[in-house]
């Protein structure tokens, strides 16, 4: 075939171009079913044909190997991919979780850096009416049947001074960049101002899922049990006991320490003056409490505080008599047992010999030592309140709609981990937390994974609990210091076995904020032992060189430099330069 004949389909095509040539010069008409007409286009504007794609390919395959041609064309693509990438990585989070229809959890895995949304505040709209959630208990349970926490709603009060919320445009800042500060550290939270915050306290009563009616047991001749260690203060509940205490009903009864005796405080084993009790049984509203067992802290003023907080917030501070008798000695009481803003309650008769487990009978039973309270926020008695309590409950109660609240640990969020830390430190003896874990592990207990979300955390930072009390949160808290009395005084071992065994039976859990948030409005502090040694440590004497051999202090768990070795005594100490001795009570390494 010529170069004349390409584009010609066949003979019969070109014998039919023929007879239309010949139909054209006679001036005739085609038929209207006739075929139409097809003029032959010249060879060169057809590039259907194969030898002109093939010179067409060629010449783009040759263009592209030009490096001239080729660099800015890699340029410009990669200028555009990292614009694309660059303005996924600077798309608002919202804007994402709103795209991808998932929950706020999806975006900490894309964004680990970013805080959770329910950290940030919603619009606030103008309501005319009061909201409570009246849903039944059968929809409430018929909802827990699938182990999904429903998002709770908002409710706001009706009474609002304001449409939108003052921390709608609140943005979450990025950590400062700090090399030489790696450690836990505050982060910027914002809150209402006491004025606001009091128009956003929920006029009624947050409703109870399922559990309507919560009563405690109390046996006034209860014996002492050798197989209990001769502890009566938690009534020796059986395991059977244990068990049914988790089966949520509308009524229970359950043993919630204070079993022996009349009324918490009397004849218990954690006993109060009645003048105290008569003062406790009269607060409402909102209680600041802590405790300090053992002359274990220093007390610390709350700071920041309004002044309508100081005449309507109760605030009460739990000892024993070694630190009454220690505060005594250093600081001056009022006639009202008051130093400072804290009420001042000696406790007696304590029912453990731990300082640190008494201190859990405040800390999770603090309404039974105060029936008439609505809301309570507990705090460690090393720590430094620095925030108005009514802006902390906005903040963290209720801006989100939550019963209770507490802080997750900021680093660890697994309770086998929590345990090997306690372990190591040295917080309880070994057998005693294996066998915890252990017994919890035939329960079913296993290690925190993605599958546990919206749960972020099993292991809270327990210093700080804010809570409202309605029984559901009553109940959880008697159940984790049934727990904590049953096995060992690390209640960040036991808190989120009972938690996930109230949350499979019903539409409650705890809600657990960053640590950086409780640090904003805590400061802590050491302990008084600590405190004390620091402030009587002997100054550390120079480092001493000599010709033959050199002494270097360093802290201990680190190696000090190296030296080179000058003479043979030298070698001898080199050799053994990683055994250590003790010098004036620091460990200390020989070079």
């Amino acid at each position: 075939m010529t170069g004349k004949s390409l584009g010609l389909r066949s003979g019969s095509y070109g014998s039919l171009q023929h007879q239309q040539r010949q139909q054209l010069r006679n001036f005739v008409a085609l038929p209207i079913h006739s075929p139409p007409l097809y003029l032959r286009k010249h060879p060169k504007m057809l590039l259907s044909g194969s030898r002109e794609k093939e010179r067409f390919l060629h010449w783009i395959f040759r263009i592209s190997c030009r490096v001239k041609f080729v660099m800015p064309f890699l340029f410009i693509v990669s200028i555009s991919l990292l614009c694309f990438l660059f303005s996924i990585a600077t798309k608002d989070p919202s804007d994402l979780e709103t795209n991808l229809g998932s929950s706020k959890h999806v975006q900490n895995f894309i964004y680990p850096g970013w805080p959770s949304l329910s950290h940030f505040t919603p619009p606030f709209f103008p309501i005319k009416e009061n909201i409570v959630n009246t849903g039944s208990p059968t929809d409430q349970l018929s909802a827990t049947h699938d182990n999904h926490i429903q998002p709770p709603t908002p409710v706001y009060p009706s009474n609002a001074i304001f449409t939108r919320h003052p921390c709608e445009s609140f943005s979450f800042p990025p950590p400062p960049v700090d090399r030489k500060r790696t450690g836990p550290r505050p982060c910027p939270v914002c809150y209402v101002s006491v004025e606001q915050a009091k128009e956003l306290m929920p006029p009624l009563p947050s409703t109870s899922p399922v559990l309507k009616n919560l009563r405690y047991i109390s046996e006034v001749n209860l014996v002492e049990n050798e197989l209990y260690g001769g502890l009566t203060f938690g009534g020796h509940p059986s395991l059977h006991q244990r068990d049914e205490s988790f089966d949520i009903k509308e009524s229970m009864a359950v043993h919630c320490g204070f079993v022996k005796g009349k009324k918490p405080g009397q004849g218990t084993g954690f006993d109060i003056d009645d003048a105290d009790l008569l003062e406790m049984e009269q607060c409402h509203g909102i209680v600041v409490a802590s405790a300090i067992f053992g002359n274990y802290d220093i007390v610390q003023e709350p700071k920041n505080i309004s002044e309508f907080s100081e005449r309507n917030v109760c605030f009460y501070m739990f000892v024993d008599e070694e630190t009454e008798a220690s505060i005594k000695n250093s600081s001056t009481l009022d006639q009202s047992n008051r130093l400072g803003l804290w009420r001042r309650v000696v406790v007696r008769n304590l029912p453990y010999s731990d300082a640190r487990r008494n201190g859990k009978v405040p800390k999770l039973l603090l309404h039974r030592l105060f029936p008439n309270v609505r809301f309570s926020i507990w705090i460690d008695g090393k720590l430094d309140l620095v925030v108005d309590p009514y802006q902390i409950l906005e903040r963290f109660l209720w801006r989100k709609n939550v019963t209770f609240a507490i802080s997750r640990h900021y680093k660890r969020f697994d309770v086998f981990e929590e345990a090997e830390a306690n372990k190591a430190a040295g917080k309880y003896d070994n057998a005693s937390i294996d066998y915890q874990i252990e017994f919890y592990k035939r329960e079913g207990l296993t290690h925190y994974s993605p599958a546990k979300l919206p749960i972020m955390s099993d292991v809270p930072e327990g210093c700080v609990i804010i809570r409202e009390h309605i029984p559901i949160t009553n109940l959880f808290t008697c159940l984790w210091f049934n727990e904590v009395e049953r096995f060992t005084s690390r209640d960040q071992i036991s808190f989120s076995t009972v938690r996930d065994k109230i949350r499979s039976r019903v539409n409650w859990t705890a809600d657990m904020f960053m640590d950086c948030e409780r640090r904003n409005f805590v400061v802590q502090s050491y302990h008084k032992d600590l405190l004390e040694q620091i402030h009587t440590a002997p100054s550390t004497p120079p480092p001493v060189e000599t010709h033959a051999r050199r002494q270097i202090l360093v802290p201990s768990g680190k190696l000090p430099m190296k030296t080179p070795m000058r003479h043979g005594r030298d070698r001898k100490y080199g050799s053994r330069r990683h055994r250590s001795k003790t010098i004036n009570g620091r460990d200390n390494r020989l070079l």
